[in-house]
């Protein structure tokens, strides 16, 4: 009984401790995301598949921002069926850094796993 609810415990705290989104975030990447239905999450967990250091990561979604293309999309061909090529960032390259951490940080799986440290202790 005390796994289930540990478990009850730990599966709410992750839905509910999704970090709130920053507003130049919102602005400068995600409004278009939203407005064009472009499935973030699954984008930077391909990232993760694929890169899985953070280090990577931004380094890639740097270059594809910069000069976005097929080839350097993480993202498969069809996608570019359904959803339009990204044009090029007016950001500069500090603004667009800043907005990459802030996507890793908002959707990054480590940020939003808490484990309370008494169910450590059962």
């Amino acid at each position: 009984m005390v796994k289930y609810i540990s478990l009850f415990i730990l599966f709410t705290t992750l839905l509910l401790s999704k970090q709130p989104i920053n507003k130049p975030l919102q602005k400068d990447c995600l409004a278009c995301h939203i407005k064009y239905s472009i499935p973030s999450e699954m984008i930077y967990r391909r990232y993760l598949m694929k890169y899985s250091s953070k280090d990577r990561i931004r380094q890639k979604i740097f270059e594809y921002i910069k000069n976005p293309n097929q080839e350097k999309s993480i993202m498969p061909k069809p996608f570019f069926l359904k959803f339009k090529m990204k044009e090029s960032s007016l950001l500069n390259d500090i603004r667009i850094k800043e907005q990459i951490d802030s996507f890793i940080l908002y959707y990054d799986v480590k940020e939003r796993f808490f484990v309370p440290t008494s169910s450590l202790a059962q």
